[in-house]
C-alpha cells in the first residue's frame, strides 16, 4: 500500500522498510564497533601484531639455522644442539596456558608487552652463553616469556575484530610469524658466516628490540576487553569444556601435527645442506629460508581459501601441498629440494592459519584459553618435531626425517576426514530429529 497518508515518497519508504537487508546490515554495523578492514585503527592494529609475530618467530627460532655451527662450537651432536630450539618451543607450550589466564585478568595488550620485553631482554643475553647447557637454559626462559604473546594475540583479535575479518586478521599475524622466521634465519646465516653464531643471535635480539618498541607504540588500546578474575576452579572448568569439544580437540591435533612436520624439516635442513652433494656455506643456507615469503602469502590468503573451499577443503589443500613438498625434497637436485621447501612452507602456513582462526571462531567463551590450548599443542608439535626430526636424520638420513613428516601428514588427513564424517552424521541426525 503506498505511503500517501504520510506524505513520504514511495522510494523513501522502500529504502527504510524493516525487511530491507541493507537496513539490517547498516543497523548491525552501527551497533558493532569492532575493527574492520578499511576502518580506523585496523591498519595500526594489523601492523602492530604483524611486528609482534616477526619478533616472536625471529627470537623463538634464532638458533635453528645455526645448529651446525652450534654443534661445532660446543662439540655436540645434532640431536643435542636441536634442544636449543626444542627447549624454547617446549617451554612456550608449557607456559602458554597459565599466561593466557593472566591475560584474562590484566589484559591482552599488557601481557603481550611484558612477554615481549622479557623475551627481548633474554635474547640479548643468549650470545654470551658459556656452554651448551647454559644456552639451552636461556632459550627455555626465552620461550616461556614468549608464551604470553600468541594466545593473547589471538584472543585480542577475536575480541577487537569483526568475525568476517577474523581469518584475514589472524592471517596477518601468522604472516608476521613467517617474516620473522625468514628474516631471522637469513640474517643469522650471513652474519654467522662472517662473525660466528654468537654475533648472529645478537643481531636478532637487536631487531626484536626495534619490533617490540614499534609494537607497543602502534597497538591501539582494547575497547572490548572485560577483565576477569584469577579463579583456578573457573579456569579448570573452561579448559575442561574446551577439551570436551570434539572440534576444538581436532583443531589442536591438526596444529600439533602440522608443526611436527615444519619443526622436523627446518631443524634438520641445515645439516643436510652442509653435507654432500650440496656442501653449501652458512650464508647460502640462511638464504634458503627466503622461502618463508611463500608462507607469508599463503597464510594471508587463508581467508580466501576458506571462503572458496570451506575449512576442511582448505585443510585438505594445505596438507596435500605439504606432502608433495616432502616427497620432492628427497631429490638430490638443489632445485627440487628448494621447490619441496616452498610447498612445505606454503602448505604449513595455510593450514596453521585455517586451524588457528577456526579455534578463535569456535570458542564462544574463554577464547584466551582456547587459543592457549591450540598454541600449547602447536608448540609441543614443534618441540617434538625438532627433536624427533634430528633423531630420524641421525638414524636414517633425510629420508628418515621425511618419513616422520609423512606420518604427521597422514595424521592430519585422518583427523580432517573423521571431522567430515562426524559432521555428516550429526547433520543426518538433525534432519531425522526435525522430521
Amino acid at each position: 500500500m503506498p505511503p500517501a497518508s504520510s506524505g513520504a515518497p514511495a522510494t523513501h519508504a522502500v529504502a527504510h522498510t524493516p525487511s530491507s537487508t541493507e537496513a539490517v546490515a547498516e543497523a548491525e554495523a552501527a551497533v558493532d564497533s569492532r575493527l574492520t578492514p578499511g576502518g580506523p585503527g585496523y591498519r595500526r592494529m594489523s601492523f602492530a601484531l604483524f611486528l609482534a609475530g616477526v619478533a616472536t618467530f625471529a627470537l623463538l627460532y634464532s638458533t635453528q639455522a645455526l645448529l651446525p655451527l652450534v654443534s661445532a662450537d660446543f662439540g655436540v651432536s645434532a640431536s643435542t644442539a636441536s634442544w636449543t630450539v626444542s627447549a624454547a618451543t617446549g617451554a612456550l607450550a608449557l607456559f602458554v596456558l597459565p599466561l593466557s589466564a593472566l591475560s584474562e585478568r590484566f589484559g591482552r595488550r599488557t601481557l603481550m608487552t611484558v612477554s615481549l620485553t622479557v623475551a627481548v631482554a633474554v635474547g640479548l643475553l643468549v650470545p654470551f652463553a658459556p656452554s651448551i647447557g647454559a644456552l639451552i637454559a636461556l632459550r627455555a626462559v626465552q620461550g616461556a616469556a614468549l608464551a604470553g604473546l600468541p594466545a593473547s594475540a589471538m584472543a585480542f583479535l577475536a575480541e577487537e575484530v569483526r568475525p568476517k575479518a577474523l581469518v584475514a586478521a589472524i592471517g596477518m599475524f601468522v604472516a608476521g610469524n613467517s617474516i620473522g622466521g625468514m628474516s631471522g634465519r637469513v640474517i643469522t646465516g650471513w652474519v654467522a658466516q662472517a662473525w660466528g653464531w654468537r654475533a648472529a643471535v645478537g643481531v636478532v635480539g637487536i631487531v626484536a628490540v626495534l619490533c617490540a618498541l614499534a609494537f607497543r607504540a602502534l597497538l591501539p588500546a582494547p575497547r572490548h576487553f572485560t577483565a576477569g578474575s584469577l579463579n583456578p576452579k573457573a579456569l579448570g572448568r573452561t579448559i575442561r569444556s574446551h577439551l570436551a569439544n570434539p572440534l576444538l580437540c581436532r583443531l589442536y591435533a591438526i596444529g600439533a601435527l602440522f608443526m611436527t612436520v615444519f619443526g622436523a624439516v627446518y631443524t634438520v635442513i641445515g645439516y643436510r645442506l652442509t653435507e654432500a652433494p650440496f656442501s653449501l656455506p652458512q650464508g647460502i643456507i640462511g638464504s634458503i629460508f627466503l622461502v618463508y615469503l611463500v608462507g607469508t602469502v599463503s597464510s594471508a590468503a587463508a581467508g580466501k581459501l576458506v571462503a572458496r573451499l570451506g575449512r576442511r577443503g582448505a585443510l585438505y589443500l594445505a596438507v596435500s601441498t605439504t606432502a608433495g613438498g616432502l616427497l620432492l625434497s628427497l631429490s638430490d637436485s638443489l632445485v627440487m629440494v628448494l621447490l619441496g621447501l616452498v610447498l612445505i612452507t606454503a602448505g604449513f602456513f595455510a593450514g596453521h592459519a585455517v586451524a588457528s582462526s577456526s579455534v578463535s571462531r569456535t570458542a564462544t567463551a574463554g577464547r584466551a584459553q582456547a587459543s592457549a590450548l591450540y598454541q600449547s599443542a602447536y608448540y609441543l608439535g614443534s618441540s617434538a618435531g625438532g627433536t624427533l626430526g634430528a633423531v630420524a636424520f641421525h638414524s636414517g638420513g633425510w629420508a628418515g626425517t621425511v618419513g616422520l613428516g609423512l606420518l604427521a601428514v597422514l595424521g592430519v588427513v585422518s583427523i580432517t576426514f573423521w571431522g567430515s564424517h562426524a559432521a555428516r552424521v550429526q547433520e543426518r541426525r538433525g534432519l531425522v530429529a526435525a522430521h
